[in-house]
């Protein structure tokens, strides 16, 4: 079984509920995992079977992630729901394929043929506004927003995005991070997003010296040294200088990475920039410019 295939899985596991409500729209309120493993001569077990329970009822949803085009996936499908019947006949059952491949979804979503008329939910994940999952304080939905349509955002800038939110949610946890981070990497490779990933993890890891936000080292800096001044500056002071000096620093780390060493009057133009004037650069670093476009304005 390929890594991204296991990473799927997993997180599929963690965030059912989140998944029916956000993916499928579902009206569901508890989810409950049902063993589905069925004994075969060779042994098919289920990506997920879970008893979901809320104000569309109560029954068994059955999700299963694909990471290629398979053209026997319907008659696999039908496999899983005839064995989920024998094994829960009262229950009610529905069914979705998860689509996360690279390439465009080719798969049918049931059989037509005479005498037999079946049928399943398909999502493709190419097709899922990432909005859905960037929106989440949760990890898990985070990491699978990778797979989504960026919605013209700059592939770039959500990534960004997903690493700074990864950060927040597992700070004091810098195991569970890495965890997160290798999900990710992952799972990237599906969109061809790997190097992206890579250099925003390294260029975030040289920013953000101590946890984000991005000027969080400066304003403890600023602390420090609005304290030292004592009170003849104030201790407001010192945090907007030590913020401004963490911005001045967060944006000259992502120029150099990118462009090298600064000319004077672009190292002039940091110094004297105010902080939403940096905050600004910044952003304008991840939109691809050019070193003279960033500062034409």
């Amino acid at each position: 079984m390929q890594e991204k295939d296991v990473v799927s899985k997993e997180l599929l596991k963690r965030i059912t509920l989140d998944i029916a409500r956000i993916l499928l729209h579902m009206k569901v309120e508890q989810a409950e995992i049902v063993e589905s493993s069925h004994p075969r001569v060779e042994e098919r077990r289920a990506d997920l079977v879970a008893r979901m329970r809320g104000q569309d009822g109560h029954f068994l949803l059955h999700i299963e992630v694909q990471n290629n085009n398979e053209l026997q996936m319907p008659c696999r499908m039908l496999r899983y729901r005839s064995d989920l019947c024998l094994q829960q006949p009262e229950e009610e059952i529905r069914q979705v394929l998860l689509y996360i491949g690279k390439e465009q979804l080719r798969m049918a979503s049931g059989i037509t043929q005479s005498g037999l008329e079946y049928q399943y939910q398909t999502v493709d994940m190419h097709r899922v506004d990432c909005t859905r999952l960037l929106d989440e304080d949760s990890p898990d939905a985070l990491v699978l927003a990778v797979l989504c349509d960026f919605k013209g955002r700059s592939p770039r800038a959500v990534i960004r995005h997903i690493l700074g939110r990864l950060q927040v949610l597992t700070e004091g946890a810098p195991g569970r991070f890495r965890d997160y981070m290798k999900m990710l990497e992952i799972l990237s490779t599906n969109r061809d997003l790997f190097d992206v990933v890579k250099e925003e993890q390294s260029m975030l890891s040289e920013v953000l010296i101590t946890e984000l936000p991005s000027y969080g080292l400066g304003v403890e800096r600023g602390m420090e040294q609005g304290l030292e001044q004592g009170l003849e500056q104030g201790l407001e002071q010192g945090l907007e200088q030590g913020r401004q000096q963490g911005e001045q620093q967060m944006l000259r780390k992502l120029l150099q990475k990118r462009f090298g060493p600064l000319r004077p009057e672009f190292e002039a133009r940091i110094s004297s920039a105010s902080v939403e004037e940096l905050e600004r650069l910044g952003e304008q670093v991840l939109e691809g410019l050019t070193l003279d476009q960033i500062f034409s304005n």
